[in-house]
């Protein structure tokens, strides 16, 4: 195999995700993020996997990033970082609700949960353990006055169905599906930090 030919590939196929993004999801999202902040909400995110990386990645660069001096900021936390949290409710109640526990004491009316999944969490009555534990915590923030907030990839799963809104990533790889959420939370915080720059 040649280095050049997979790398052009690669590329290739990234342009055409490119192409065939959801602009108006991607603006929903941001607006929604947008009103959690003037509104002084928090923002709950979680992921499984390499997914969960995302959402501590993008928990940091909502708290932290996109600050602006002599605004208020944004409450965001990822609620896999809490390791020992999160042992404790796998073992005393199960993987599926390691979230779903965590924002039964956090989470308050108009709070919003953003779960990032490659494939959506599957059929939400097929989804292993290992998916649940997503869309349990995004039921949750519907049923609590909350928003739900989905980033996948394929065809989107039940997160497509069952979020306010839910930016499906048009690939059906996993490194693809992975890496466009990064850019996409990158942007999404990023337009998010001029809107409450020019804020009043």
């Amino acid at each position: 195999m040649e280095n050049g030919k997979y790398i052009d590939g690669f590329f290739a196929d990234a342009k055409g995700v490119i192409d065939k993004m959801p602009r108006e999801d991607v603006d929903r999202v941001i607006e929604m993020l947008f009103d959690a902040w003037k509104n002084g909400n928090t923002v709950f995110l979680i992921g499984n996997g390499g997914s969960a990386s995302t959402a501590t990645h993008m928990a940091a660069d909502l708290a932290k990033t996109i600050a602006c001096d002599g605004k208020k900021r944004l409450k965001a936390f990822a609620l896999v970082d809490n390791i020992p949290m999160v042992s404790a409710l796998t073992n005393d109640n199960g993987w599926e609700n390691i979230y779903v526990e965590q924002l039964m004491t956090y989470f308050r009316p108009g709070d919003l949960v953003v779960a990032f999944s490659v494939h959506g969490g599957a059929g939400k009555d097929k989804a292993g353990a290992w998916s649940q534990n997503l869309l349990k915590a995004l039921q949750y923030a519907k049923d609590h006055s909350g928003k739900a907030i989905g980033f996948a990839g394929f065809d989107g799963g039940a997160m497509k169905q069952m979020a306010d809104a839910c930016v499906v990533v048009p690939a059906n790889s996993t490194p693809q599906v992975e890496a466009f959420h990064v850019v996409l939370h990158h942007l999404i915080a990023f337009c998010l930090k001029e809107k409450i720059a020019a804020s009043k």
